[in-house]
């Protein structure tokens, strides 16, 4: 059996914390190891707990969480932050990816969605929730002139099936699963592919596969 993905909370809402607590306790394969109301303690606290993922609220009073993430991130590039905000805009849905996120989701999601969520970003994959898409969409749009180099065909077809599978979500184990294969060849095609495509991070793969038309937004 797996260990549990180990999950730090962090927002200034303790009626937020309480809730994703009382979420998470009922879900066997998450525990919660601290809760923090700021960025600042989240730093610290990530430093102290090593958790897996950290739940990041985005607006906060003494740091937001786009600064938390990407001072975590620097110390910690192996723990893995997803925004679970109110905001669902433009401006701070891609601050948080840039600050390092794995994932964005809304508040107002299914409880399921959320748990799902920490699952793929605890694989090490990025999440993309169907209705924030369309920012992805329209980046892709402004940018297609510049990336008219980029081409599937440098790809072997399973190569092109991993980025499928990874641009829509899936874990590495649900890949290998899917496709027959282990984990670590599933990673050394994940590797492979960002060097080819010259790709640096999840979310230049996931629009990669979303302009070639690999994968569809909801």
């Amino acid at each position: 059996m797996s260990e549990p993905v180990r999950l730090l909370l962090v927002d200034d809402h303790p009626i937020v914390r309480t809730g994703l607590r009382m979420l998470f306790q009922s879900e066997p394969g998450l525990v919660v190891v601290g809760e923090v109301d700021g960025g600042a303690a989240a730093i610290e606290a990530v430093q102290q707990l090593h958790p897996d993922v950290v739940i990041m609220d985005v607006a906060m009073p003494d740091m937001n969480g786009i600064e938390a993430t990407q001072r975590i991130k620097a110390n910690n590039p192996e723990t893995a932050v997803l925004a679970l905000t109110m905001h669902e805009d433009e401006q701070y849905f891609f601050a948080m990816l840039n600050a390092g996120a794995s994932g964005y989701i809304p508040k107002r999601a299914a409880p399921d969605d959320l748990v799902s969520a920490i699952h793929v970003v605890a694989e090490g994959n990025f999440f993309l929730y169907s209705t924030l898409a369309r920012f992805l969409i329209k980046e892709i749009g402004e940018q297609a002139t510049t990336h008219s180099g980029e081409t599937v065909a440098s790809l072997t077809p399973r190569e092109t099936e991993v980025l499928t599978y990874i641009a829509e979500g899936y874990t590495s184990r649900e890949i290998a699963e899917a496709l027959v294969i282990s984990v670590k060849t599933v990673e050394r095609h994940r590797e492979n592919i960002m060097t080819k495509l010259d790709l640096h991070n999840r979310v230049d793969l996931v629009k990669f596969a979303m302009r070639k038309g690999l994968i569809l937004a909801e």
